[in-house]
């Protein structure tokens, strides 16, 4: 089991909500893990499972996604289970919240998603109010 600093999960979870806000396709394919078993299960979708379904999906949900679409973490939280780091947080919507795991395994030196669901949620318990973003 290798020995991570947290804040370099948090920056890989940070580069993928960028991503979803910028509608980049390509720093979405660099997040995804190209060499392990990938899913994806977006509110409300059936599981995606591969690497190639998964980009498909996003790329699907970008061409739709209207000008000023944004996601905002907060409450974000790493957790490791041998080489699984797992983040949990809470995504606010224009719409709503969502809570959110989203799982990361070191491939080729960076941290790589393997895993993201996010579904429904209530209000989010109270946390600090500060966004989630990169420097």
């Amino acid at each position: 089991m290798k020995s991570i600093d947290p804040a370099v999960i948090e920056f890989a979870n940070e580069a993928f909500y960028l991503a979803f806000n910028n509608r980049d396709l390509k720093q979405m394919s660099y997040i995804w893990s190209v060499d392990y078993p990938s899913v994806c299960i977006h509110p409300g979708w059936a599981p995606l499972i591969g690497r190639e379904d998964i980009l498909q999906s996003w790329e699907s949900i970008f061409a739709g996604q209207s000008e000023g679409t944004a996601i905002v973490c907060h409450g974000t939280r790493v957790l490791q289970q041998g080489d699984l780091f797992s983040v949990i947080c809470f995504e606010q919507l224009s719409g709503g919240w969502l809570v959110a795991a989203n799982n990361f395994i070191i491939e080729a030196g960076n941290a790589r998603m393997v895993h993201h669901q996010a579904s429904q949620c209530m209000e989010p318990p109270e946390f600090e109010q500060k966004a989630q973003t990169l420097q």
